[in-house]
């Protein structure tokens, strides 16, 4: 049963920031992870303050420089069946398409979707866990096998996000609004680690929100696509995935990132891969390459070492489909 709160519908985007950033308020758009977690108890509000009825934050719309403004309240369905991002931005399409289940996607914006919180069955339990204010991280020596394997620090979730990695695959950034006005910030940088912070998920402060997600114009010769492995075929969380935006020029990647899903705190950008992607063909020793060093830092649970077996294979599809 939901707790109660004091429910309040802003008139605009600057009182819904004011608003939001009192003791106790949290902000509603789509509801699709906030009210499940007031209903579980997860966290508590006294002031439940939506958002999902105002103007500005919608919008899917071209820019002036040949990039793409995806406004917050944008839908997970919309992004994926929006012909631009489809055409330019495929593995965007691919990673919002794959998300939950039509229901939920027909519901879930993209701000909320970036901004969830850990499906850790700790966290989401009745454990008074490090993330809540504990004393302690309950995976670490109890069922961990959907745990991470990369990033991990005092707590080991990973990042439930599908778009999440498709975005930093893009080099996309935020617009995020707040009482101290306007910044705007790489999605790279928009998520923070345990090892930075155990009680976040993300650089957002008080009463601040993200009001659109903003896309560079896509590179001359850019592939992009995105693949999860999960337990079921839909409505449910990568167990492993991986989002690449690679660049091509005479045969040769010549740019771009590899973001891996499912693994790690943070969509986990793929560094030492990418470093031997470039400047060379896609072919089956590059590719070969490129899959061990995705894997070269991982540091299995007890029960997740099956993780690094999936990213091996995901990596490896992925960047055949590329090539």
């Amino acid at each position: 049963m939901l707790p109660q709160f004091d429910y309040i519908r802003p008139g605009s985007l600057d009182e819904a920031v004011a608003r939001g950033a009192g003791d106790g308020a949290v902000l509603h758009s789509g509801g699709t992870d906030l009210l499940g977690c007031l209903r579980d108890g997860v966290f508590t509000a006294d002031t439940v303050v939506a958002i999902g009825h105002l103007a500005e934050l919608r919008g899917i719309e071209e820019t002036r420089d040949g990039g793409l403004r995806i406004g917050a309240l944008s839908t997970l369905s919309e992004i994926a069946a929006h012909p631009l991002i489809a055409e330019r931005y495929t593995v965007l399409s691919l990673g919002a398409g794959s998300a939950a289940s039509p229901q939920l996607r027909n519901q879930g914006t993209i701000g909320g979707n970036i901004c969830q919180r850990p499906r850790c069955w700790y966290f989401r339990g009745d454990f008074h866990c490090l993330r809540k204010g504990g004393s302690m991280c309950y995976a670490v020596a109890g069922a961990n096998q959907y745990h991470c394997i990369f990033g991990g620090d005092r707590c080991y979730i990973v990042h439930p996000s599908d778009t999440a990695p498709a975005l930093v695959a893009l080099g996309a950034r935020a617009r995020i609004i707040g009482p101290s006005g306007t910044r705007v910030v790489p999605l790279e940088s928009f998520f923070v680690l345990p090892a930075q912070n155990v009680r976040r998920e993300t650089i957002l402060e008080p009463g601040e929100l993200v009001a659109e997600v903003l896309l560079p114009p896509p590179g001359v010769g850019l592939r992009s696509t995105y693949r999860k492995v999960r337990a079921r075929g839909a409505w449910d969380f990568a167990l492993a995935g991986a989002a690449a935006a690679l660049t091509f020029s005479d045969g040769r990647v010549n740019g771009g990132r590899l973001v891996l899903s499912g693994v790690a705190p943070i969509p986990w950008r793929a560094a030492e891969a990418e470093r031997v992607l470039i400047d060379n063909p896609l072919d089956a020793e590059t590719i070969r390459r490129a899959v061990e060093a995705c894997v070269a830092d991982a540091r299995p649970m007890p029960h997740n070492g099956y993780k690094v077996d999936l990213v091996r294979g995901v990596v490896a599809e992925t960047l055949r489909s590329l090539a």
